[in-house]
């Protein structure tokens, strides 16, 4: 569960996918609200949104939820469960259950969810609900072949060894100093504060193993530039300069191939963590694209949501 301001209004709900996977849904904020709907990405959890769900409730409706096997959304038992179109059959979901027919929202999605948006991309719901969308952190395809978080020469054996780091079957154990060293040189600008690396380690440590071993898999060969194709949606792209993951020819090839573009955001000296290492920034361009994209005069409500 994410920490959420005081006095907001709030509700826990449970969305059931097309599988039966049950999914765990946060609503921040009231009811009539312009809606902001935030995916988080791998080995993460709404927690991670924390910063932006305190600011951005206060004046809308922020949905935010637990990718299947993070957070409070139970782990699948086999890993054919994990794939793209579960993605986008999760987001499909969670918004069938929080909005209202007829109902727009801007999507923010980072890194993993940044694919979900993606994999969601062509679906008719999907298509009639966003009325623009954040792609933070993010890319469509050659993840592996493009991360730079091992320094060496760009090739066959970097991507061989970056596919084994990322998808180590061992147990992250519990957050230490050496760990949240690592996970600040691989995920984090080299100035971010102490606070935030401590945050983002005990977010990615609390990810069960084999719910990152399942998604690791997808992440290592999934292709989603057709999805990039059919986001024909407003979309603005942002990314931290220093992103390892990611890194910003990502966002710079997205930036160019999206059809309605609203130009690329590089955030200098963040790494791949920018909604908890540049809040401000991250929640800034969400809340300009509700004030810009959803038409308030006549937002429905969902009843129970």
């Amino acid at each position: 569960m994410s920490p959420r301001p005081a006095a907001v209004p709030y509700r826990e709900l449970t969305a059931v996918s097309a599988d039966g996977s049950r999914l765990h849904v946060e609503v921040h904020g009231a009811e009539g609200a312009p809606a902001i709907v935030l995916s988080h990405g791998w080995t993460c959890s709404t927690r991670f949104w924390a910063a932006q769900i305190a600011d951005l409730a206060r004046d809308h409706r922020v949905i935010a939820y637990d990718q299947r096997g993070h957070g409070a959304s139970p782990v699948p038992a086999t890993y054919a469960a994990y794939s793209t179109r579960a993605l986008a059959d999760d987001l499909e979901a969670v918004t069938a259950a929080t909005l209202a027919p007829g109902e727009q929202a801007v999507f923010a999605g980072h890194s993993m969810g940044g694919m979900t948006i993606m994999a969601a991309a062509d679906r008719p719901g999907f298509r009639e609900r966003a009325a623009a969308v954040l792609l933070c952190s993010t890319g469509p395809a050659d993840l592996v072949a493009g991360a730079t978080v091992l320094p060496m020469k760009p090739g066959k054996a970097r991507t061989w060894l970056t596919a084994k780091v990322l998808g180590a079957r061992a147990p992250l154990g519990p957050v230490t100093a050496l760990s949240r060293k690592i996970l600040k040189y691989g995920t984090m600008g080299p100035g971010s504060a102490p606070d935030r690396v401590d945050a983002c380690a005990r977010i990615v440590h609390a990810c069960p193993r084999r719910a990152r071993i399942g998604w690791s898999k997808v992440l290592e060969t999934l292709d989603l530039r057709t999805g990039v194709r059919a986001l024909t949606m407003p979309a603005a792209v942002l990314v931290g300069t220093h992103d390892r993951l990611t890194p910003p020819a990502h966002a710079r090839a997205l930036a160019e191939a999206l059809p309605h573009p609203l130009g690329l955001t590089e955030l200098t000296g963040q790494g791949h963590m920018t909604p908890i290492e540049a809040p401000e920034a991250v929640t800034a361009r969400i809340r300009e694209l509700a004030a810009t994209y959803i038409t308030t005069g006549n937002i429905q409500v969902k009843e129970g949501a």
